[in-house]
């Protein structure tokens, strides 16, 4: 379960957060980009490359925000992606931005808790990207995914070192809470799911984990 305070730090964060994906390209969003948002831009790139094939697949996107990796993935020709993100203001812009984009009838949007929602059918992919530095049990969350996820699904997880780090400790100090992590911890958790492979990939001030269902997720 998130807690309410994360939920109400992201409905207000929805407009800052959208333009990440933008074309806005004035000098500040430049520069900004540079410095601090250069993980978000290569994980969105890494994550809309590993899920192939894409034809006809289906996609869960679980803190989908606003609505960019959903509208890319069927712009790009899943079957139905699926976003799901506890702010309310994300999900009604990601709505909007499917409907701009002429994809909102293969993409399905859904405000709440992930932990909370039950799925009825699995994923051939599913994507968790920024949403494990709210999550206080990482190993449930992660359980969960891979028990509905068929074929890949890909996470981030926040590096708990350097000056960004440090940085993002002070930002949201007095926010909502932040976990974040290290080889060593990824490691021990991803270790112990069977029937899995997994990739731990360092891109600045992520890490990139890439993991591969092998068997049927009821052994999970």
């Amino acid at each position: 379960m998130v807690k309410k305070e994360v939920a109400d730090f992201f409905d207000a964060y929805t407009d800052g957060f959208n333009a990440i994906y933008g074309t806005r390209n004035n000098l500040f969003n430049r520069v900004i980009n540079k410095l601090f948002r250069k993980s978000i831009r290569v994980r969105y790139k890494k994550t809309i490359e590993g899920c192939t094939p894409l034809e006809g697949k289906t996609v869960l996107d679980v803190g989908c925000g606003p609505g960019h990796y959903c509208i890319t993935l069927a712009q790009k020709g899943a079957k139905v992606v699926t976003g799901i993100d506890f702010a309310p203001r994300m999900i009604e812009l990601a709505k909007k931005n499917a409907a701009s984009a002429g994809v909102e009838n293969k993409c399905n949007f859904i405000t709440g808790d992930f932990m909370e929602t039950g799925f009825e059918k699995s994923f051939d992919y599913s994507i968790v990207m920024g949403f494990m530095d709210y999550v206080r049990k990482p190993e449930t969350v992660v359980r969960k995914v891979l028990g509905i996820t068929d074929l890949k699904a890909f996470f981030s997880f926040p590096k708990d070192t350097g000056f960004l780090a440090f940085q993002r400790k002070l930002r949201y100090k007095r926010k909502c809470d932040l976990f974040l992590y290290n080889r060593d911890q990824l490691e021990g958790l991803f270790s112990k799911l069977r029937n899995i492979e997994y990739d731990i990939e360092k891109i600045h001030r992520d890490y990139f984990v890439t993991v591969l269902v092998k068997k049927p997720n009821s052994n999970f």
